[in-house]
């Protein structure tokens, strides 16, 4: 396992459809999305995600939490919870959840600026929230604003 500051991060942005992914690199600061999962309510295949780590040997995953805007629990966010604690335990990789309140409408706003039809079920921006996701967790890692942590 790499050092922090150093480590390899594959992060996800959890959906009951398809489920974003981005890998990013700790010391650079750098991310790029992945292939998307597709999921059924919510469950991807597992296979793939193995093949996935097996391919990319993250040193640290990192799941987007969809709280509400009032920072309280939904749904969601439970669900994002059980799909961390799946990764960890199938993958022994550490997990850790990150608030991504926002991340959508901003992964939306950053495809129609450039020239995303609007058609976000066959042309999904859940790459782009992976990618946000992870550049906040690593705006937390630095102390500065964007980078909210949650446990």
């Amino acid at each position: 396992m790499a050092e922090a500051g150093q480590r390899l991060i594959l992060a996800f942005d959890y959906g009951t459809r398809r489920i974003g992914v981005a890998v990013g690199n700790e010391l650079l600061h750098s991310a790029r999305e992945l292939t998307p999962l597709t999921a059924r309510d919510g469950i991807p295949d597992w296979n793939i995600v193995t093949r996935l780590l097996n391919e990319w040997q993250p040193d640290l995953l990192v799941v987007g939490l969809p709280l509400n805007m009032d920072g309280s629990e939904s749904e969601m966010s439970t669900r994002a919870r059980k799909f961390g604690n799946r990764l960890h335990g199938r993958f022994g990789k550490p997990c850790e959840m990150v608030d991504e309140r926002g991340t959508t409408r901003e992964a939306k706003l950053i495809a129609r600026e450039a020239g995303h039809k609007g058609n976000y079920r066959q042309d999904s921006v859940d790459g782009i929230a992976a990618i946000l996701i992870l550049e906040g967790w690593f705006a937390h890692q630095e102390g500065l604003p964007g980078g909210r942590l949650s446990l």
